[in-house]
């Protein structure tokens, strides 16, 4: 008799720190998924779909594998009975047999919908919905969980999957100029996040009586120096103020995203004012919101938010491995501020102190350290960050070429990442092909309709450029010229 061979077992990889803290943050009201649409402007057939997510996506052997949590820690483990079937589905839009919801909402609606329900724990965290004959061609939402990797990375994956051309044989391979070198010196310093994890990790041990001791900057001076007083300093941060952005949190988000704007056209604006690209970006987006607040009957007056923003910690040759390699730095939204010049010039002020400071290296040891702590003390910590921020804002450069995705022509992508414990809006902006995309997810009892937030990103990031126009060529435009320029 033929002597059988033994079934080998499925393969398990420990999971690191900070993904473990990414895959227990998963709430009912706020599960961490990174969601995505890419609109392609010809039908694709999910054939052709399913063969390019076996050849290109599951070419990481991660995503043949489902996260295990235990008391003794997480792991990725291989999934036995893996089905590309059930992973990557056709979808016909919802709602469109009413004639009253245009296309583009109903995609919205379908979206909302994806982002509100949790991916099925006993398989692999992640899923794709093709959905056939939207705007004359079609469009693919993805949803993976945020424990495989950041918002970063993700992106390279799924833009892995696309060609710069009609003919993948042909296409040139996509060139990586334009990812962000963000960063990646703040990686490289040796020790940096090692310490800060032992510094968080004491403050677990001790069930975050650190947190409420007065002497807390003292001592943790005397633990570490710069880390130790950027630790201190992010711990007594104030809470963000109360407004219609922050309150009691449902299930249901609700997703929807703006034309987009020229690229070229947001760059002239910072170069007229002597700042970056991102920050007119995130001008415009506290505009929207100043707006939205105004018609829903508050007073922002005086009001400035906080937002969390990703920053990127890994080097530029690292960009497509998997795995959580970010910090989070806290960019005031000064929503109360009329003037929209003055908004700008604030955004950039801030944004340029945490170019200098280590909060970003800070927060990334915080969640290393948050991988590994009690349960209980991990809900703590969470509600204690989350408290400080009313949103999550993301701003990711794409290629600025057109991408083909197995020969259809992406049109727009847009994607979302979570928010995080009690934080109810996500704000997402994404460049592809010298246009910029704008999209808003939040809480439907908070947001219950982002269209009107959205919408006035546009008018926002105008005002910005007609004071831009209007100024001196030969000086940056300041507030006090802006005064002088609006309409009274």
């Amino acid at each position: 008799m033929a002597r059988q061979s033994a079934r080998k077992p499925p393969r398990r990889d420990p999971m690191s720190r900070v993904d473990t803290a990414w895959l227990r943050m998963d709430r009912p009201t706020n599960p961490m998924m990174i969601t995505g649409v890419l609109m392609l402007a010809e039908p694709l057939s999910l054939a052709r779909l399913r063969k390019v997510v076996a050849t290109r996506f599951l070419a990481y052997a991660r995503f043949r594998q489902k996260a295990v949590d235990t008391a003794a820690g997480a792991s990725w483990c291989d999934d036995e009975h893996f089905d590309l079937d059930w992973h990557v589905q056709a979808v016909a839009l919802p709602g469109r047999a009413d004639r009253r919801v245009s296309e583009k909402r109903a995609l919205e609606r379908f979206v909302s919908q994806l982002a509100s329900s949790p991916l099925d724990k006993g398989r692999p965290l992640w899923q794709f919905h093709l959905v056939e004959g939207y705007a004359g061609g079609s469009a693919l939402v993805s949803r993976i969980h945020h424990s495989y990797a950041d918002g970063i990375a993700l992106v390279q994956v799924l833009l892995s999957l696309t060609d710069t051309g009609p003919h993948p044989d042909r296409a040139a391979p996509l060139a990586r100029s334009w990812l962000k070198r963000d960063g990646a010196r703040v990686a490289r310093r040796v020790g940096a996040v090692e310490k800060v994890a032992r510094l968080g990790g004491r403050m677990f041990d001790r069930g975050m009586d650190l947190y409420r001791d007065p002497t807390l900057a003292g001592v943790l001076a005397r633990e570490g120096g710069e880390i130790a007083r950027e630790l201190a300093h992010a711990l007594a941060l104030s809470d963000d103020p109360p407004s219609l952005l922050r309150g009691r949190l449902g299930t249901s988000k609700r997703v929807a995203w703006a034309e987009p704007l020229s690229l070229d056209d947001v760059k002239a604006v910072g170069r007229a004012c002597g700042c970056t690209v991102n920050d007119v970006l995130m001008a415009a987006a506290a505009g929207a919101l100043r707006a939205y607040i105004i018609e829903r009957g508050d007073d922002p007056d005086g009001i400035t938010l906080r937002a969390t923003v990703p920053v990127n910690l890994r080097p530029l040759e690292h960009a497509r491995q998997l795995g959580n390699h970010f910090g989070l730095v806290f960019l005031e939204l000064p929503v109360g501020e009329p003037n929209p010049i003055r908004r700008l010039e604030r955004v950039a002020a801030c944004m340029e102190q945490l170019k200098c400071s280590r909060q970003a290296i800070v927060a990334y040891g915080l969640l290393a350290a948050l991988g590994v702590a009690p349960t209980p003390l991990q809900s703590i910590a969470l509600e204690l960050f989350s408290r400080k921020a009313s949103a999550v804002a993301t701003n990711v450069p794409g290629p600025q070429q057109p991408l083909y995705l197995a020969g259809s022509p992406v049109r727009e992508l847009m994607f979302w990442v979570p928010q995080t414990g009690s934080i109810g809006l996500g704000i997402s902006i994404m460049s592809y092909n010298g246009r910029v995309h704008f999209g808003l997810i939040g809480d439907a009892r908070l947001v219950p309709d982002p269209d009107a937030v959205i919408r006035r990103f546009a008018p926002e990031f105008d005002k910005l450029l007609y004071l831009a126009l209007m100024g001196s060529w030969d000086v940056p435009l300041d507030a006090a010229a802006a005064d002088a320029l609006l309409p009274t």
